[in-house]
């Protein structure tokens, strides 16, 4: 599944930038498939020149065949600013995103003909600019981090690690730091547990970012 953030997240729409698509070949093809186009990974800017168009038309197979003769074809409508999964020692991390970014649910029907799933899924399409969120408090599932949450406990900061789009614990005084442990848990209820649990990936961490 391609969400590395849960529900549970506190944060201003003023800190939430709109503006950048994830660039070319990132995105998921499936909303069930887990990838660089995961709501939750944490991006750089790749593309930020404003002298650009804010949108650009390109040939694009995501609409269907592009190689007939003689035939009139859609060009396919993209956001000229880029970001990408962010790696350690990479330019300055952007921030968060808020949704993923997927061609097809989980039947291979493409999402561009769906809009109503695609916004009940909390996706976006390949082209269209991603919420990314700078600062906040977030609650992240296993799959966020690179070391599966090994020495992530309350007060532990984090930073990103050599995994793209992820995180790894450091120290809090470590100057590439960009939050910090609030809280931790167990997807595992007194009653009935849900799905992840029992299955390695059921623990989570409660963070709060300043990016």
């Amino acid at each position: 599944m391609a969400l590395r953030i849960l529900p549970f997240r506190q944060y201003d729409e003023n800190d939430v930038i709109n503006l950048f698509a994830l660039a070319p070949g990132k995105e998921n093809d499936k909303l069930t498939d887990s990838g660089d186009g995961d709501a939750g990974v944490f991006v750089t800017v790749a593309s930020g020149n404003f002298g650009k168009d804010p949108i650009e038309y390109t040939t694009n197979s995501y609409l269907g065949k592009t190689d007939y003769p003689f035939v009139g074809r859609n060009q396919y409508p993209s956001v000229t600013l880029k970001c990408t999964p962010a790696v350690a020692d990479a330019t300055p991390v952007l921030g968060i995103t808020l949704r993923q970014t997927a061609k097809t649910d989980e039947n291979g029907e493409k999402l561009l003909y769906n809009p109503t799933k695609k916004e009940e899924a909390m996706a976006v399409l390949p082209g269209q600019a991603v919420p990314i969120a700078t600062k906040g408090v977030f609650t992240l599932a296993d799959s966020v981090t690179a070391t599966h949450f090994t020495n992530h406990a309350v007060g532990t900061g984090l930073k990103i690690s050599a995994e793209s789009g992820k995180v790894t614990g450091c120290a809090p005084s470590d100057a590439n730091r960009i939050g910090i442990v609030i809280g931790t848990g167990d997807r595992t209820a007194a009653t009935e547990s849900d799905q992840f649990a029992g299955t390695g990936t059921s623990k989570y961490l409660v963070v709060a970012l300043g990016l």
